[in-house]
């Protein structure tokens, strides 16, 4: 296996494997303020990629990003599968064909977090998922690479949804009764971004 397929298979188990231990948290979390099935919808389409491992881990880093995000569109449903498949599928086409150091996967994420805000009709500061993506990204922009910052901004952005109104999705229908909850997006943002920088730190 080459030093290329081997963190792709680190990065696609520590990443499924963290949304699925953590299902039950996010169920929770959406039963406060949405539907009730973020947890198990994230759990499926991240079984389903964690199948895949071997088949992933086998094709060019971008097609591999890009084949996980079609497969979370057509297995986890509700608005988390188009965007988070939005999410892998654009970083994917932005890496396709570039070098893949810190200036191309910062732009890719970049032009991935555009199509989430495209693709869901929504903004930072509307307690979703891009409340953690965007900062995460600002950090990436300003030049941070330090993965133990960006882990805990990442994590202090999800926690940040708490107080905020959600005016974006089905939390929106509660007006004021979500504050003081955690959006569950943002929740399960923080996980993956957490998972992709402890498999980082230990290839470092």
């Amino acid at each position: 296996m080459s030093d290329t397929q081997a963190l792709m298979t680190a990065l696609i188990e520590a990443v499924a494997t963290c949304v699925i231990d953590h299902a039950d948290e996010l169920t929770d979390l959406d039963q406060a303020i949405g539907d009730g099935d973020h947890g198990a919808n994230m759990k499926r389409g991240f079984q389903e990629v964690l199948s895949k491992v071997e088949e992933l881990s086998a094709k060019p880093l971008p097609d591999a990003i890009k084949a996980a995000g079609t497969t979370l569109v057509m297995k986890v449903g509700g608005a988390s599968g188009p965007l988070y498949g939005t999410l892998l599928m654009t970083i994917g086409k932005e890496l396709a064909g570039k070098d893949l150091d810190s200036d191309s996967v910062t732009a890719a994420f970049g032009a991935a977090i555009t199509a989430v805000m495209a693709r869901g009709k929504s903004q930072a500061g509307q307690k979703t998922m891009l409340d953690v993506l965007v900062p995460v990204h600002e950090s990436m922009v300003a030049g941070n690479s330090d993965l133990a910052s960006i882990r805990q901004l990442s994590d202090d952005a999800a926690k940040a949804t708490i107080p905020m109104l959600a005016t974006k999705g089905r939390a929106s229908f509660l007006g004021e009764r979500s504050i003081g909850h955690m959006d569950p997006g943002a929740r399960s943002s923080s996980l993956i971004i957490g998972a992709v920088c402890d498999v980082l730190e230990k290839g470092s």
